[in-house]
C-alpha cells in the first residue's frame, strides 16, 4: 500500500491530491492517530471524527496567514500531523514532546491555546476585529463542537457577533456529543436543523449562483433582505440567523470535496457565517464509533483500545462510591456534573439514582448556581467537577454558594498535577484561590478510610465543603496502625514521630513524606515527624503551631502552586507566633508545568525524597 502520508511534508502538499488520494490520506492519518493514542493515551474519538474536516480546512485556508482556531483541541490531531509535526507526532503528550492541544508556543500554525472548551468563538471574534483595525487581509475560522456550543462563553460570543460587523467563519462540528451525549435545548435545536435539508439545498444553490453571475452581489443583497420570509416557510426557527449570523448547512463533514466548495464560497461571503457540519465521532475505528463516550479519551495503556476499562481503585471511583452511599443514607442527596460522567466514574450512581443525577453539559458556571438553587430549596447537592474546570465557575462558588453559606459539597477531581493533558488541565490552582473564600471548608483525605469518613461527616455540616481528589489510585489505608489518633473533624494528625524536623503534607503528598521518613531512617539523617494536615481550610492552627515550636525545621509538601499555597499560611503562622522554626516549601513553582507523566512532573518540581533531604542537609550545615 502506498505510504501517501509519509511522502507529504506538510499541508502545502495537499493541493495536488485527487479524491482517491484524499480518501487514502484520511485513512493513513487515522491509522497514525490510533497507533499513537494507543501508546501515549489521548483524545481518540473526537480526533478520528475530524480528519476530513482538517484536510478540507488545510486545502481551503493557509494557516501561515489565515487564523484557524480550534475549540478545546480534541479535534486537532490531524491538523498537527499536517502542519509540520508528523514526524514528532509519536511524542504526543510525552515529556518534551508535542502537546495534546493546540499551543502557539509549539507551532506558528497554532493560533490560540485551546485546552478548555467554548472559547474559540470569542477568540476568533477578537482576532477578526484586530485584523480589521490593523488593516490586514486574512480569514479567521473557529472550529467548535456542538457540545461546546452550550457553554455561556460561546453563547456570549454568538450574541456579540451582530454588534461587531466583521466577517468571521464559525464551523460547527456536530457529532451529537461533547464528551458524553450532548444535552438540553440546543441539542434539540441542532437536531431540528440537521433533518431539514430543503432550505439548506436551496440556499446553497443561490449562494453558488450569485457568486458566478454578473451583478451577483446585488442579487445576493436582495436575497439577503428577503431571506427571513423564505426561511419561515422552509426551516424551523434558527437561532444563528436570528442573532445576525448566516447559517449554511448541514453538510457532510466527511465529504472533503463538498466542504471545499462550501469553504471556498465562505471565503468570499463577507459576513459572519456559521457552517454546520455533521460528523461521526470515532469514525474509522469501530469500537470508538460504537461507544464514542468511552473512547473520547483513553489512558496510555497497550490494551486501552480493546478494553477501554478504567484503572481500578481510582480516587474518582472511590469518591463516586461514597456519594452513592450518601444518597442511600439521605434522600436529599443529589449528584451534579458538567459533562464529566465518565471521567469521574459517575455512571453507577446515575444507573441507581437516575432521578437524582444531573449532567448540565459543558456549563460549569450554571452547574454551581444550579446546585446553589437546589441547596436553598432543601436538597443536598454534591458537585463532581475537575479542579481545572472549577476555575471556570469561580464567581458562582464565591457569590452563589459560599457567600450564602450553602450546604454544597464539591468533589474536586484531578486535583494536583495530572500528567499527559498538561498545563491546561493541572489542578494546581484550586487550593490557592479556594482557601481565600470565607465559609468554605477544604479537605484532602490521605486514604479511603479518610475519604469515607469525611463524606459521612460532611452530611452533618451545614456549610460549603470541598474535598480534593488527586488523579490515580486511592490507597486503602495509610498509617492507621498502633496508637494513631482517631479521626477528629478539623484536626491534623501526626502520623509518624521523628526528631529535629517535621514534614507537613496532605493528600497526594503523604506518600512522598513517608518515603522521606524511610530514606532518613536508612541513612544518618534523623527521621522527621510527619503531619497529615487533612483540613486545609480552616487549617488546624493549634497542631501546626505546636509542631513549629518543637521542630527547628519544617518542610511543607504541596501538590499545588506554592504561590498562595498552604506553605505561605504556615510561614505566616511561624512569623506570628515568633517561633525559631525555619519553614521551607516544596510544591509547584510559579510557572505552567508541561505535559508528561505525573512522575516526570513531580521530579521537575522537586517533589522527590532527595530534594527534601537536601533541604534538611543544607539546614544542618548552615
Amino acid at each position: 500500500m502506498k505510504d501517501l502520508l509519509g511522502s507529504l511534508v506538510d499541508y502545502r502538499d495537499l493541493e495536488g491530491l485527487d479524491p482517491p488520494g484524499l480518501d487514502l490520506l484520511a485513512k493513513e492519518i487515522r491509522e497514525m492517530i490510533i497507533k499513537t493514542v494507543e501508546s501515549n493515551g489521548g483524545h481518540l474519538a473526537s480526533s478520528l471524527g475530524a480528519v476530513e474536516l482538517n484536510i478540507a480546512l488545510l486545502r481551503s485556508f493557509d494557516p501561515s496567514k489565515d487564523r484557524i482556531i480550534f475549540d478545546v483541541g480534541h479535534q486537532a490531531y490531524a491538523y498537527k500531523i499536517l502542519t509540520g509535526r508528523k514526524d514528532r507526532f509519536k511524542t504526543l503528550r510525552k515529556w518534551k514532546g508535542i502537546s495534546g492541544f493546540p499551543d502557539p508556543k509549539e507551532s506558528p500554525f497554532d493560533h490560540f491555546n485551546a485546552g478548555h472548551s467554548s472559547k474559540s468563538l470569542s477568540a476568533a471574534l477578537g482576532q477578526a476585529k484586530a485584523r480589521d483595525l490593523l488593516g490586514q487581509d486574512h480569514h479567521v475560522v473557529a472550529v467548535i463542537g456542538d457540545g461546546s456550543l452550550i457553554n455561556g462563553l460561546a453563547l456570549e460570543a454568538l450574541n456579540h457577533v451582530n454588534e461587531l460587523d466583521t466577517p468571521v467563519i464559525f464551523i460547527l462540528n456536530d457529532n451529537q456529543m461533547s464528551i458524553s451525549k450532548r444535552v438540553g435545548g440546543m441539542a434539540s435545536h441542532l437536531a431540528a436543523l440537521s433533518v431539514n435539508p430543503m432550505y439548506r439545498q436551496f440556499k446553497r444553490f443561490l449562494k453558488y449562483f450569485c457568486h458566478r453571475v454578473p451583478e451577483g452581489k446585488k442579487l445576493e443583497s436582495l436575497l439577503e433582505r428577503s431571506k427571513q420570509t423564505l426561511k419561515r416557510f422552509l426551516l424551523p426557527p434558527n437561532i444563528f440567523e436570528d442573532l445576525g449570523i448566516s447559517y449554511w448547512g448541514p453538510f457532510d463533514g466527511h465529504d472533503i470535496q463538498e466542504m471545499e466548495k462550501i469553504f471556498s464560497m465562505a471565503k468570499g461571503y463577507g459576513y459572519p457565517l456559521l457552517v454546520h457540519l455533521l460528523t461521526t465521532k470515532g469514525k474509522g475505528f469501530k469500537p470508538a464509533e460504537e461507544d464514542s463516550e468511552k473512547f473520547h479519551g483513553i489512558s496510555p495503556c497497550p490494551s486501552a483500545l480493546t478494553s477501554g476499562k478504567p484503572s481500578p481503585g481510582s480516587w474518582s471511583e472511590a469518591s463516586a462510591a461514597c456519594i452513592e452511599e450518601l444518597a442511600g443514607l439521605d434522600p436529599r442527596v443529589v449528584l451534579l456534573t458538567a459533562a464529566m460522567k465518565e471521567g469521574s466514574k459517575l455512571g453507577p450512581f446515575q444507573k441507581k439514582y437516575p432521578e437524582r443525577f444531573f449532567d448540565v453539559g459543558i456549563a460549569e458556571g450554571h452547574l454551581l448556581t444550579f446546585a446553589a438553587g437546589m441547596a436553598t430549596a432543601g436538597l443536598l447537592p454534591v458537585v463532581s467537577i475537575y479542579s481545572t474546570f472549577l476555575q471556570r465557575a469561580m464567581d458562582q462558588l464565591v457569590h452563589d454558594i459560599c457567600m450564602q453559606d450553602l450546604h454544597v459539597i464539591l468533589a474536586i477531581d484531578r486535583a494536583g498535577l495530572v500528567g499527559e493533558d498538561g498545563e491546561t488541565h493541572h489542578g494546581v490552582l484550586d487550593l490557592p484561590w479556594t482557601r481565600a473564600i470565607p465559609n468554605l471548608n477544604v479537605m484532602a483525605p490521605r486514604d479511603l478510610e479518610d475519604l469515607k469518613w469525611i463524606y459521612r461527616e460532611a452530611l452533618k455540616t451545614g456549610s460549603p465543603l470541598a474535598i480534593r481528589l488527586p488523579r490515580g489510585a486511592a490507597p486503602a489505608s495509610i498509617c492507621r496502625e498502633g496508637d494513631t489518633p482517631r479521626q477528629v473533624w478539623g484536626r491534623a494528625e501526626r502520623i509518624l514521630k521523628g526528631t529535629g524536623w517535621c514534614l507537613f503534607s496532605y493528600g497526594a503528598t503523604i506518600p512522598l513524606a513517608l518515603s522521606v521518613f524511610e530514606k532518613a531512617e536508612k541513612t544518618d539523617v534523623e527521621p522527621p515527624s510527619v503531619y497529615d494536615l487533612r483540613f486545609l481550610k480552616p487549617l488546624d492552627v493549634d497542631a501546626v503551631e505546636e509542631a513549629l515550636r518543637t521542630h527547628p525545621l519544617a518542610v511543607v509538601l504541596e501538590d499545588g502552586n506554592i504561590e498562595g499555597g498552604i506553605g505561605e499560611k504556615i510561614s505566616l503562622l511561624a512569623d506570628r507566633v515568633r517561633v525559631a522554626s525555619r519553614v521551607n516549601c516544596l510544591g509547584v513553582p510559579d510557572r505552567f508545568i508541561p505535559h508528561g507523566t505525573v512522575r516526570e512532573q513531580w521530579e521537575h518540581c522537586g517533589l522527590v525524597p532527595e530534594e527534601v533531604l537536601k533541604i534538611y542537609e543544607a539546614f544542618k550545615g548552615r
